[in-house]
């Protein structure tokens, strides 16, 4: 037995560890957080200064049975849980369950889980430090108090039968998602005429090339044909050459945000999937902790980084930079995310491969030399109307850190006028210019792109909500909530002008371009958008960015024991509650209704709104004489944009498509998406197919082969008593309305013999017998 017993939170990372200290150790891990609080009137005694009641749940007892034994035979007991906040307060919890005295237990932390790294953590321990368990506990007593308070809200004023929920950062983030949206629907698009020249000249090698020069952005057609008729029989000349040194330097090291951000941006990595990859590099010992907010680098990695840079490149590659961060509450004695060994160039899982690649190179060029640039300039004057023209072209000069790494943008962060400058042939001053065609081509402003998971991260990093460890959660919670989706958008085709002059004529052109195409997108729901608005109108401060934001520099001042927990609690929940009681009463049924105008048959209003099941369009009024006729939206249309024209055509559903084998094929909709209908039997409709256009020889196949296949299942029917026995994947089961029953091993290979006494007997035995449920385990942060 290990005189020594050491927790951490995850098996991998005891594993790695455990080879790490040997046989005088004996390293457990306890599977994330072992208590949570209790469901029952929250868990919370709010009466009692916020005291939490926590409870160890069911599928953490057996974890916590063994560690107990373990920690009363062992000499010492170490708690190495993760350094942030989250593993501050497993690391106390821990001390509650087991008995340990928090005050005297060993705490380690370290940024990194390398064999130097640890051993100096086990020279160097603490013991538990309460400020930041107070303010991890400070933020689950507060987002529980938000969510059980204002979910019941949701569930009694909104026109859904959905599970709602609302939470204090997911709530914000789904605002930002919804505000984008709705600027984008409410711009209108300016077009203006941008003025490209292309000129030939001789390059070093005597041979002809062509290079663009830019000219003015007029705001009209008429402007710029103007323009282009007083350049006809025009001269070109250079009238100016500047030449300019450039440089660009690297960017600062990974922080769990920045590495979100352009995995997602280089890699097509979700939040999450970055997160899950990097924490198994983690704990296999590969890169320094991945939930951090800062940029600092240590000595050592400093070094490690230097001789890599000197062997790999030369001397001149290499130059020392310190990086500042820019957010006051960053932490300085915690690390950027890089490499523990900058040395390894690789890792052996193929998952994980892509990403420590991105964080290898990210590390080696922050501590490179900058990118020199040479830029010239050219101005080109025109005679007949002594306007100027701009050539530009670039050089590098010396590559330096662009030798292994160069960063990517967010599509908001690149200029419609931006492009990649090649280089400018010769020219000199006075030099006479032939040229080839100029160009007076249309082009539209564009609104601001909807967020990706990486740029709504940065916007949250941005307005100071969330911190490392709740960037993944809260976009995980907002999509498995159905208030946001992230989906691809087709792009619709736009025709553009173009004016060209060409051998002394002008002449007017058009041409096609694909607009508004979007990839891996978010996009709020309805559901999104009516939640986000009756939050508005109820608890303003709730939704408010700067609240937000500074009820997360609050829970800072917490763990930096400047604030106690409880009367930061106390000052946020006199005046919420207050919001909630004075919402239940007053507050009216929130459905996002929308009048889009009145049928021409009935003259019965047309409404888009929220219904039970979803977003839908509805013919009259609960309080006409006949009842309300209803259509369920699609699933790219929406109840803030959709037109009355594209409502009516909603209502061409049930389609009666013909007849097959004399019956009467039929397309409609129902709960659960579209469906065929045929002689009594209903068969979904794919979602390759479009049911306001599929035809009835596409429709015909698929009842065909649906009902081949499910012949082909069916081993018995009782119809009177509507029971079906079938055959699935995993042997013969009974199916009784939506439910399905096993049949018992022994009777499987007589399934068809079995009579309906026997089937009702093994439906009631499995009824009296419900399957247990394996619970889902708890991941942390």
């Amino acid at each position: 037995m290990a005189k020594n017993l050491l927790i951490v939170e995850s098996p991998a990372k005891a594993k790695t560890i455990e080879n790490i200290l040997g046989k005088e150790f004996e390293v457990k891990s306890c599977y994330g957080h072992i208590r949570d609080l209790e469901k029952v009137d929250m868990g919370i005694d709010i009466e009692n200064n916020f005291k939490p009641r926590y409870i160890v749940p069911d599928e953490k007892q057996k974890v916590v049975k063994e560690l107990k034994s373990l920690a009363k035979k062992a000499e010492e007991v170490w708690l190495a849980t993760d350094e942030d906040r989250e593993g501050e307060a497993i690391s106390w919890h821990l001390c509650e369950v087991l008995g340990l005295d928090p005050k005297t237990t060993k705490r380690i932390v370290f940024h990194e889980i390398t064999k130097p790294a640890i051993q100096s953590a086990i020279k160097k321990p603490r013991t538990v430090d309460m400020h930041l368990v107070n303010a991890q506990q400070a933020r689950r007593i507060l987002d529980r108090i938000v969510g059980f308070e204002l979910s019941p809200v949701l569930w009694r004023k909104m026109s859904v039968k959905n599970n709602l929920s609302a939470g204090r950062v997911q709530s914000v983030a789904v605002r930002l998602i919804a505000e984008r949206e709705r600027e984008i629907n409410a711009f209108n698009a300016v077009s203006t005429f941008k003025v490209e020249a292309e000129f030939s000249a001789k390059d070093l090698s005597d041979k002809n090339v062509s290079f663009t020069a830019e000219g003015k952005k007029y705001s009209s057609e008429q402007s710029a044909q103007v323009f282009l008729n007083s350049c006809i029989k025009a001269d070109y000349t250079v009238s100016d050459i500047q030449v300019k040194p450039g440089k660009k330097s690297p960017s600062s090291p990974f922080t769990t945000s920045t590495l979100q951000q352009e995995a997602s941006r280089k890699l097509g990595y979700s939040v999450s999937r970055t997160m899950v990859l990097a924490q198994k590099l983690y704990e296999s010992g590969k890169i320094t902790y991945m939930r951090t907010d800062s940029v600092n680098l240590s000595e050592t990695a400093m070094d490690d980084i230097r001789n890599q840079i000197n062997s790999r490149f030369g001397n001149n590659y290499y130059q020392s930079r310190q990086y500042k961060n820019k957010n006051a509450s960053a932490q300085e004695a915690h690390e950027a995310i890089r490499p523990t060994y900058m040395e390894n160039v690789t890792v052996e899982d193929a998952d994980c491969r892509k990403l420590y690649d991105l964080i290898w190179k990210r590390t080696m060029a922050c501590q490179m030399a900058d990118a020199e640039l040479e830029k010239t300039t050219a101005k080109i004057q025109i005679s007949t109307n002594k306007e100027e023209l701009t050539a530009s072209g670039e050089v590098l000069k010396f590559d330096g850190f662009l030798k292994v790494y160069r960063e990517d943008r967010d599509e908001e962060d690149i200029a419609d006028e931006e492009a990649q400058e090649g280089m400018l042939p010769p020219l000199s001053i006075g030099q006479k210019l032939p040229l080839k065609q100029m160009k007076a081509v249309e082009r539209f402003s564009r609104p601001l792109p909807r967020y990706t998971e990486a740029s709504l991260v940065k916007k949250l990093e941005e307005l100071g909500i969330g911190r490392p460890s709740t960037y993944a959660p809260t976009i995980s919670t907002i999509l498995k909530r159905g208030y946001v989706e992230k989906r691809d958008k087709e792009g619709v085709k736009r025709e553009f002008r173009i004016l060209q002059l060409k051998n002394d004529a002008v002449t007017k052109l058009a041409d096609f371009e694909t607009t508004g195409a979007e990839k891996s997108k978010l996009f709020p729901t309805d559901l999104g958008l009516v939640v986000t608005d009756f939050l508005k109108l109820y608890f303003d401060d709730i939704m408010d960015y700067n609240f937000t934001a500074r009820i997360e520099e609050e829970f800072d001042e917490v763990a930096a024991g400047k604030m106690k927990w409880n009367s930061m609690l106390d000052d946020f929940y006199t005046p919420f509650k207050k919001d909630v009681e004075n919402t239940i009463e007053k507050a009216e049924r929130a459905s996002g209704e929308r009048e889009l105008g009145t049928e021409p048959q009935t003259g019965k209003k047309v409404l888009a709104r929220m219904g039970r099941y979803g977003p839908m369009v509805q013919i009259g009024e609960v309080n006409d004489e006949e009842k309300p006729r209803f259509a369920k939206l699609k699933n790219t249309q929406s109840i803030e944009t959709i037109s009355f024209e594209e409502a009516m055509e909603l209502f061409k559903l049930p389609r009666k498509l013909g007849q097959f084998e004399d019956q009467d094929v039929v397309i409609n909709i129902g709960r659960f998406g579209p469906y065929i209908a045929h002689d009594k039997k209903f068969y979904s409709l794919g979602k390759e197919f479009d049911p306001y256009t599929v035809s009835y020889d596409e429709a015909v196949p698929i009842i065909v082969e649906k009902r081949t296949a499910k012949e082909e299942r069916t081993i018995k029917v009782f119809e009177k008593e509507k029971i079906q026995l079938l055959r699935g994947p995993y042997g013969p089961y009974i199916k009784q309305g939506l439910r399905n029953y096993k049949i018992p091993k022994d009777k499987q290979d007589t399934a068809a013999d079995l009579s309906i006494e026997e089937v009702k007997a093994m439906i009631e035995e499995a009824k009296a017998n419900p399957p247990k449920r394996v619970p889902k385990k708890k991941k942390k942060g």
